[in-house]
């Protein structure tokens, strides 16, 4: 029986553009990803029948039925490749999770992406990287980033990414909050925050939220990212669901002012949150941060972690004898 062990990053969102509302009820964004090194692990291996087993952070939270991304990855690779591709009636997925749930890292997403790359090493599929890639985006927004890794831009729903060049190692610290959000009730309060501003701001008529200006790439951010100096990044951090996450976890504002207060370069709300993200000067200046903001009461845990990060590797593969 042969076993494939696939280690994936988390990731923040150094700059998350949000444009309208699309027809089909999803934003177009520019984003600037960056894996950062807080790994997930996903193990799988040829079984009588399907399951997925989580340990770990937040094992509790995730779904192990057809709602888990990772077995939907998993089916979205058997259907490309044919059943023919596997040599066992079902697979188990066995996921041991660091990266917390519901944290605005891209989590789920990151398993999923970590479940292509197994199952094609195990079933010797043979899909090249640009191949899982265009899997990936009808899986979920994130997982392509997962694939990548690295530092990227995310384009469309953020399922169209182009790698980016980034100088040098970035120090960060994580602070995770009690509890998590839904992605999709972030992205609705940034809709009615919107709705509330367009009102203020005295158009006639019902406001419409596709009054949201086309999401725009940050050259600056760019130019940063590629001199490698993390003093002229942190100023240039964005990130347009941040009212929207602060809005439902108002302790958010605490920990953000916390972080700046402490030091931090740049502060920001990552993803949809509610994981704040501080960056450093440094190791360090990363060591300290983290040891403040851990006394300073405003978040559950931190975390030190640097980027970019690479993106889904094989970890180890074994064949053992039945």
């Amino acid at each position: 029986m042969t076993t494939v062990t696939v280690r994936v990053p988390a990731k923040v969102n150094l700059q998350l553009a949000v444009g309208p509302v699309r027809a089909d009820g999803y934003h177009d964004v520019v984003t600037v990803y960056h894996a950062v090194s807080l790994f997930d692990e996903v193990t799988v291996a040829p079984a009588k029948r399907d399951s997925v087993a989580v340990t770990g952070e937040g094992a509790d939270s995730v779904p192990a039925g057809d709602g888990n991304l990772a077995a939907r990855a998993a089916s979205a690779l058997l259907r490309a490749t044919g059943p023919g591709s596997r040599d066992a009636p079902g697979l188990a997925i066995r996921i041991t999770k660091r990266i917390p749930v519901a944290a605005g890292l891209a989590g789920g997403s990151a398993d999923a992406a970590a479940t292509l790359v197994a199952c094609n090493e195990l079933w010797r599929a043979g899909l090249s990287q640009q191949e899982l890639l265009e899997l990936a985006s009808d899986i979920g927004s994130d997982v392509a980033f997962g694939l990548l890794g690295g530092t990227a831009i995310g384009m469309g729903r953020g399922e169209r990414v182009t790698p980016a060049l980034a100088s040098g190692t970035f120090h960060w610290v994580l602070a995770f909050a009690t509890g998590g959000l839904s992605t999709g009730d972030v992205y609705a309060a940034c809709d009615r925050i919107r709705e509330t501003r367009d009102k203020r701001q005295g158009q006639a008529g019902e406001p419409d939220p596709a009054a949201a200006p086309e999401p725009v790439l940050d050259n600056a951010l760019m130019a940063a990212l590629r001199s490698g100096d993390p003093a002229e990044l942190g100023p240039l951090l964005s990130n347009d669901l941040q009212p929207a996450a602060i809005s439902l976890r108002p302790e958010l504002r605490r920990a953000l002012a916390a972080g700046g207060e402490l030091g931090a370069l740049g502060a920001m709300v990552s993803g949809s949150g509610p994981t704040c993200a501080f960056l450093a000067r440094d190791l360090r200046h990363a060591r300290n941060l983290a040891v403040a903001l851990a006394g300073a009461g405003v978040c559950r845990t931190v975390t030190q972690v640097t980027g970019p990060a690479p993106g889904a590797s094989v970890m180890a593969a074994a064949t053992e004898q039945a």
